[in-house]
């Protein structure tokens, strides 16, 4: 109990003497207070004030914001001190310029300037005539200011209208204001009337008003008929507006220069019209009736700035130009009794480069534990037949090699392949002006790989693939390839993978499927595209269907052209969620769901198609591979481990925190939890061998989907460290198990980082974020 007492008060009381070793009172000046931040309370006559939303707003107001704090310590001022000596020394420089404060006294706040804008807030609020004050709270080392608001009944609004005339424009105003948020009842917000004056000029944008601005619209507020502190308000356009700007603008004429320079001073070539559109180019590089349709603006019809800005997209959008232009000019001087005006529209498109050679050393990680060094070299060829299509010819080889494969880790590969993609920037054979946001596009792709697994076998693939991808909207990305068909020869196989094969008839079934014929669809909503979003989520959901036309045309029979066809329809999801704060701090959440279903002449999933649980973009604690299915766990400690433990249902978690350390590092918390199962039983035909039965007994047994399936999940927690540049991340993760369900029930749960044999800490080393 002594020596217990004694460790207990030496750690309190080193405790207290680090506390009073970052002490940073020894460095204020004599005339000088630190300042201790601000402390507002807001008094008010009426119950119904939202206060807490009050204060919110004007909590904002009081800057600037105090030295942060840990624990009771200014850490950062304290570290801005210490490099101020005159030998700092290389850790309290680098501590200064990571964390370090500079001090904030008391001399450097204007109270009085604080409430001068307090006061404003309130008043732009609708809380007039309210009363201000404030007040030093000091301590020995620190002081600050406690600021009290007195607020009075605030101003409502009883009625709203707007003051119009004859101009045209004021039904056009009229029909806008029917939408507005400004209702009866609600209070004086100087912030709303200033959105509503930018939303009716974003509207009448859309109306043909070209020249129309904000400022040319006033409210009025009017309390001289009330007595109880109402208003109306009224909105009319102010005096002397140009008489350009209350008028509607129409296209007079569209010209559009395919090639076009930026350093050309004229825009002269040959003249073609269609659709009352003309192109002028010297010599034909781009097709006008292939460029027309995306020009969604035509003669006649009035000016409309969205439809101007979806134009610009699309034809960006097209893959050949690097930059588009579109200008509007006014045609002729506006008499004062016009009531329309012209507009020119001239659009100029700064082509690309039209051939291209691309080359490039890679260092690849794979998701089932391979790396490796590998080159690609892709030939491009944009606007290939003049309509904006594009041609990439590619060819890759690569060496890869198992890291984190445990006892599996002897296994390597070689890999090379050609690849052919034509994209063409409309949906064939549909016209690209029924998708207004973006250009969809037609992808055309045929391809074949070799790759040779050493000690196992040589698998050639064929694949080709005809399908559609478009934007929705800013957010929404889909992908439909009606026609996706691959080949597989498996070939050159070793005696030890044949054993693999006869010892396990589930992974047999699976390989023997060699043609895989069907459709895809991934929809996806991605919100990180807009970095303002400080809680965006991200969903991406993918359908695999396949066989179904291939048996209609067989007639039922299991083979088309001699070659045995799979049939499994396969759903997944992927959802994240992103609470992001601070400096690049973020923690994100990720909950993935995917279930394949075998049926017809298929007994289980192609191998390809197949999931599997652990690794560094799973389940981090766990090697490559080696979780389940269920609480199975492969008897072999060779390269059979590598091929045993798959499913066709997974079920994964993960949470991650992420912060910045220096520059480009960053670090890492996570906690990840999954598995596979099988949610089937294979058909074992009646010459399998002994072996091959019991392994599969054994396999459903441990491996079968049931209701207390959370109790098979593999749950691990771990640290990373991430150099991330400009988007190229390298990763290193050091992972620990906390629950292994491989292992006997009641011995599963395990201390990370302490309890455990070789397999306690798990190093994973990838490129990219894992999610």
């Amino acid at each position: 109990m002594k020596n217990n007492f004694t460790y207990r008060f030496s750690i309190i009381l080193l405790f207290f003497l680090g506390l009073y070793s970052c002490s940073v009172s020894k460095y204020i000046p004599e005339d000088e207070v630190l300042y201790a931040g601000s402390e507002l309370e807001i008094q008010v006559d009426e119950k119904k004030t939202n206060v807490k939303k009050v204060k919110e707003d004007l909590n904002l107001l009081l800057q600037p914001q105090e030295n942060s704090t840990v624990l009771g310590m200014r850490l950062g001022l304290y570290y801005h001190f210490k490099a101020q000596k005159k030998k700092p020394g290389f850790l309290n420089k680098w501590l200064n310029k990571k964390f370090g404060e500079a001090p904030v006294y008391l001399s450097e706040v204007n109270a009085q300037r604080i409430e001068e804008l307090l006061l404003n807030r309130l008043d732009n609020r609708g809380f007039f005539y309210s009363k201000v004050n404030s007040e030093v709270d000091s301590s020995k080392n620190s002081a600050g200011f406690k600021y009290t608001a007195t607020l009075p009944k605030p101003y409502t609004l009883e009625a709203f209208e707007l003051k119009e005339d004859s101009l045209p424009i004021y039904n056009e105003i009229k029909e806008v204001l029917a939408d507005t948020q400004i209702k009866s009842g609600n209070r004086f917000d100087l912030e709303l009337l200033k959105f509503e004056r930018q939303r009716i000029d974003t509207e009448l944008k859309q109306r043909g008003y070209y020249n129309f601005n904000p400022d040319f619209l006033i409210f009025e507020a009017d309390t001289n008929r009330y007595a109880n502190r109402k208003f109306d308000l009224l909105l009319r356009l102010k005096q002397n507006v140009p008489a350009k700007s209350i008028i509607p603008y129409t296209i007079d004429s569209i010209t559009v220069y395919p090639k076009y320079a930026i350093s050309d001073t004229v825009t002269s070539g040959e003249k073609t019209s269609i659709n009352g559109i003309h192109f002028i180019q010297n010599e034909e590089f781009f097709k006008p009736k292939k460029l027309e349709p995306y020009i969604l603006f035509q003669k006649g019809q009035k000016y409309n700035a969205n439809i101007a800005r979806l134009t610009s997209n699309r034809l960006s959008n097209i893959g050949s130009y690097k930059f588009v232009n579109t200008r509007f000019t006014e045609k002729d001087s506006i008499a004062l009794d016009a009531e329309i005006g012209s507009l020119d529209a001239d659009i100029y498109l700064s082509p690309l480069t039209k051939r291209s050679v691309r080359a490039e050393l890679q260092a690849v990680t794979k998701s089932n534990g391979f790396a490796g060094p590998g080159i690609a070299v892709t030939y491009s060829n944009r606007n290939l037949f003049k309509g904006g299509e594009t041609l990439s010819l590619s060819t890759n080889f690569s060496y890869e090699t198992q890291l984190s494969g445990g006892d599996s880790g002897g296994l390597s590969s070689i890999a090379g392949g050609l690849k052919a993609d034509l994209i063409i920037p409309r949906l064939v054979p549909f016209s690209p002006s029924q998708f207004k946001y973006a250009v969809p596009k037609t992808k055309i792709s045929l391809g074949a790989d070799v790759l040779n697994r050493t000690k196992l076998y040589t698998l050639t693939s064929f694949n080709s693939s005809f399908g559609y991808t478009w934007k929705a909207n800013k957010y929404v990305f889909h992908e439909l390839n009606p026609i996706s068909i691959n080949y597989v020869n498996l070939a050159n196989t070793t005696p030890e993978f044949e054993e693999i094969l006869n010892s396990n008839p589930f992974l047999k079934q699976s390989f023997e499927q060699q043609f895989i014929a069907g459709l895809n669809y991934t929809f996806t909503y991605n919100e990180l595209v807009d970095t303002d979003k400080s809680q965006p989520i991200f969903v991406t959901t993918s359908l695999d269907v396949s066989g179904n036309m291939l048996n209609l045309v067989s007639g039922g029979n299991e083979k088309v052209l001699g070659l045995e066809y799979a049939q499994y329809a396969k759903v997944d999801i992927d959802f994240r969620y992103y609470l992001k704060w601070g400096k690049e701090q973020a923690l994100v959440s990720r909950v993935f769901a995917g279930w394949g279903l075998p049926y017809g002449n298929s007994t289980s999933l192609p191998f390809v198609k197949q999931f599997f649980s652990g690794g560094p973009y799973s389940v981090r604690a766990f090697k490559i591979r080696s979780l389940g299915p269920g609480t199975f766990t492969s008897d072999d400690t060779s390269t059979t481990s590598f091929f045993d433990q798959s499913g066709n249902l997974r079920l994964e978690g993960n949470l991650e925190f992420r912060f910045p350390i220096w520059s480009y590092l960053k670090g890492a918390l996570f906690a990840d939890a999954g598995n596979v199962w099988l949610t089937n039983n294979p058909v074992i035909s009646e010459d399998e061998s002994e072996e091959g039965i019991a392994f599969n007994e054994r396999l459903q047994a441990q491996g079968k989907f049931g209701p207390n399936w959370y109790k098979d999940l593999g749950v691990g927690v771990g640290l990373g460290l991430r150099v991330d540049i400009q988007s190229f991340v390298i990763r290193l993760d050091l992972a620990s198990p906390i629950r292994v369900p491989y292992l006997p029930e009641g011995e599963r749960g395990r201390t990370p980082f302490f309890d455990g044999g070789d397999d306690n800490l798990i190093f994973n080393f990838a490129i990219g974020y894992p999610f």
